[in-house]
């Protein structure tokens, strides 16, 4: 869709009555420099100068027009711009499928229809700002800017769009979008509109929902190629997670959990508040992905690096020790009166002495660190001098500079960065950050997505079933088999034929039932451990036989070193997901899921295994043996492919615990809950 008039028009229309007044006023405010016009038929009537009585009184089609009118009359307005060859419009008025009601829905069709193929943004929508091209379709109070580069930012709440376009944070905004119910003007249609504008720099989206998965997926994969980083906010973390009545794992997952497995895997930032949205944003902006991790952290005061040394450890931010060649130039200046580590407290000593200061600025931008981090609050100027603060920073900006070191300054509270500061950081290409747990957010999610983005995985949506017969464990497990996933060696059988069933499998025995309708053995008793001879195997049975008519005897693996959840279920909008988990009966109580998007690969299944509390175990804890962890990870592997191959159908997989035997040995499905739509 092309929204190039729309958005960036030469000419724009205003019609109704004091919304669209205002969103006039504001449009000419701004310094749109193209023509302005304004329909009102009782204003033209009453002959107040500058309104037309219709849109067909205006010279010429408008490429933007915003219609502040009543629902009822939206439509025969849109048609009139259609068949004049207008470039697209905005719809301002609710009332329509947002209700829920038939009536709104009918008015939909109806304003849809009209509009034919010419871009509708909204209804239910504020508009849009373009502060590139200095024009606004917008009812309400617009900061006066103009920028180059800048951000874009589109919201699906027309409030947070107002509060995003007044913030005092110093966030350049190119422009800021309104998407309303997305009618016919998507989210995925804005996003790729501005990927193809070379003065963005990087798009911020608030979003309560994603309407089509394949696409928004699709679109983020393309804003990646083209070098358009993405931090999101996405409402609903609160929402009541899906409970699956069958799985652990769908007690542990849900949709929000997977849209994070999302983000993560593209690498988009999610924010939480609309501060670390802007924060984050400065940085893509200012610096674009962070090249790494490694972040040097220095100011003038213990108590701002002993807060910055805790918050920091609450993120994936490695604060490295200086290295030894910058230790060295800093004791040049220094001496033994200061502790040279990272965060780096340099005190006062050069405050004044310039000289020096950039000498030691010199050393810690030439540290080989990703990003280096200059902690200062500057006094309020209606108050105070700043004038020291400022020269400080004048030298820290300057030395930054030279080195070509990526650089932030960091307030403790957001507050104290004051707009003159703000205004000389940004044009030097420093992030000024506020406020330190904000700012230390946005560096961590600045790494993660350069990370993400140079790893460029791809995402594969696989849908799964809805629903469809959950088998017995026995037919699971002969499922697994058949893919080659290794199982015990087992048996089906009734109660008192239990002994004889097992007289040619090797004790040590496990006795469970063997009903598809008793999910949860091991809380309801039905599973008897580490049966030694036939005697035990007997009263078992006895026992078991109360619970189910038909038990499954298999051989125990008793040489585990560690145990694992391999589940993989279906989420409503993003299809199959592959969940990585403690395992055993310690699932629930450790509650440490990693959830990876399809398709997986060793390298993800590793870093995912390396962020389970069981790791230690698999990687040899205390003297005890280490877990084949090749194996582990070829067998996951293949649980996923066989996953894939069976999607049109598998509603949900289990296998917990994957038990993994000691380096050499391999692993073993010891169980297994499968829903699968019968075959046809």
């Amino acid at each position: 869709m092309d929204l190039g008039r729309l958005l960036s028009p030469r000419s724009v229309a205003f019609v109704g009555g004091q919304w669209a007044d205002i969103a006039a006023r504001q449009c000419r405010a701004l310094g749109f420099a193209g023509e302005v016009w304004q329909v009102n038929p009782r204003r033209a009537d009453q002959g107040d100068p500058g309104f037309a009585r219709s849109l067909a009184d205006l010279p010429m089609p408008p490429d933007s027009t915003f219609l502040a009118v009543p629902r009822d009359k939206a439509s025969a307005l849109a048609g009139d711009l259609k068949r004049a060859g207008a470039g697209g419009a905005v719809c301002f008025a609710a009332g329509f499928n947002e209700t829920g009601s038939t009536e709104g829905q009918s008015l939909l069709e109806t304003l849809l229809d009209s509009a034919g193929d010419m871009p509708l943004l909204g209804p239910n929508c504020y508009g849009f700002i373009n502060y590139f091209d200095r024009v606004a379709l917008w009812p309400d109070e617009i900061a006066p800017a103009s920028v180059a580069r800048g951000v874009g930012f589109i919201s699906q709440s027309g409030t947070i769009a107002i509060t995003m376009s007044h913030n005092q944070r110093a966030l350049p905004l190119g422009y800021v979008v309104s998407a309303g119910n997305q009618a016919m003007v998507s989210i995925e249609d804005l996003m790729l509109h501005m990927a193809d504008d070379p003065r963005i720099t990087a798009l911020g989206l608030y979003l309560e929902g994603v309407r089509d998965p394949e696409r928004f997926v699709r679109t983020l994969e393309i804003l990646r190629e083209r070098g358009k980083p993405i931090a999101l906010i996405k409402a609903g973390r609160t929402e009541a997670a899906r409970q699956a009545a069958l799985t652990h794992t769908g007690s542990m997952t849900g949709s929000d959990a997977v849209f994070d497995a999302l983000c993560e895997r593209l690498g988009v930032a999610r924010c939480e508040t609309l501060a670390q949205l802007c924060e984050t944003l400065k940085v893509l902006h200012v610096s674009g992905p962070l090249a790494g991790n490694r972040v040097l952290v220095l100011g003038a005061s213990g108590g701002d690096m002993a807060m910055t040394s805790d918050l920091a450890a609450r993120t994936g931010l490695d604060l490295a020790p200086l290295p030894g060649s910058t230790k060295t130039a800093l004791r040049a200046l220094y001496g033994d009166r200061l502790v040279y580590a990272n965060p780096f407290d340099a005190n006062t000593y050069s405050w004044h002495d310039h000289d020096a200061l950039a000498l030691q600025f010199q050393a810690l931008c030439t540290a080989g660190y990703d990003c280096v981090v200059y902690v200062l609050d500057t006094p309020d100027p209606a108050h105070c001098d700043p004038a020291a603060f400022e020269a400080a920073i004048r030298v820290f900006v300057r030395e930054a500079q030279a080195a070509g070191q990526t650089a932030c300054m960091l307030s403790s509270l957001p507050e104290l960065t004051p707009d003159h500061i703000r205004a000389l950081l940004m044009e030097a290409g420093v992030t000024p950050l506020q406020g330190l747990p904000d700012g230390l957010f946005a560096l961590d999610s600045a790494s993660r997505v350069g990370a993400a983005l140079r790893r460029a995985d791809p995402v594969r949506l696989v849908a799964g079933a809805a629903g469809g017969r959950t088998l017995t464990e026995a037919e699971g497990k002969s499922r697994l088999a058949d893919a080659g996933i290794p199982v015990p060696e087992s048996r089906t059988c009734l109660p008192d034929a239990a002994v004889e069933t097992a007289r040619d499998l090797a004790y040590p025995l496990v006795l469970k039932t063997a009903s598809a309708e008793l999910a949860h053995k091991t809380e309801a008793g039905g599973v008897a451990l580490d049966l030694r001879d036939e005697t035990a195997l007997a009263a078992a049975a006895e026992r078991l036989g109360r619970l189910a008519d038909r038990l499954l005897v298999e051989r125990m693996i008793d040489d585990g070193v560690a145990e694992i959840l391999v589940g993989v279920e279906q989420d409503r909008q993003f299809g199959l997901t592959l969940t990585l988990a403690s395992g055993g009966t310690l699932t629930e109580l450790l509650r440490d899921p990693v959830l990876l998007l399809f398709p997986v690969d060793a390298d993800a299944i590793r870093k995912a295994l390396r962020r389970l509390t069981v790791w230690p175990l698999l990687n040899g804890f205390r003297g005890r043996p280490e877990a084949d962890v090749e194996a582990l990870v070829e067998a996951i592997i293949q649980i996923a492919a066989f996953a894939e191959r069976l999607a049109p159908r598998l509603a949900a997989l289990e296998i917990n615990p994957l038990i993994v035997r000691p380096a050499g040995h391999g692993v073993v499905a010891a169980d297994c809950l499968m829903t699968l739509l019968e075959e046809t």
